[in-house]
C-alpha cells in the first residue's frame, strides 16, 4: 500500500511539472531576482493562492511588478528644480491646478 502514496507523490510532481511547462500555472517564486538560472519550484507554495485566493494572489504579482519599476534618472539638463534654492520649496500652480514648468 505505501507504493500507492510515493506513486501518487511522483505522478503529482510530474503533473505540476507538465502543467507549469505549458504555461497554465506559474510556479516560479516572484521574491527573488533571476539570478541566471532557472527557478525550479520555488513558488510550489505560491499555488495555494494561485488557485485559492486568485484576487490576492494577482495584487500580490502587480505589487512586486511596481515595486521592481525604475526611476527616471535626473539629466543634466534638468536644472536643480527648486530643491537646493534658499527658503521653503514652492510649486506654482496654473488656474487647472497643475504645477507650473
Amino acid at each position: 500500500m505505501v507504493w500507492w502514496i510515493l506513486g501518487g507523490i511522483v505522478v503529482l510532481g510530474v503533473l505540476l511539472w507538465g502543467v507549469h511547462s505549458i504555461g497554465v500555472i506559474d510556479l516560479s517564486d516572484k521574491s527573488r531576482k533571476p539570478s541566471g538560472g532557472s527557478s525550479r519550484g520555488g513558488g510550489v507554495l505560491m499555488i495555494g493562492d494561485e488557485v485559492f485566493a486568485p484576487a490576492k494572489y494577482e495584487a500580490q504579482v502587480e505589487l512586486d511588478r511596481q515595486a521592481r519599476l525604475p526611476v527616471p534618472a535626473p539629466i543634466p539638463g534638468d536644472g536643480d528644480k527648486g530643491i537646493f534654492g534658499d527658503g521653503p520649496v514652492r510649486i506654482q500652480l496654473d488656474s487647472d491646478g497643475k504645477p507650473l514648468r
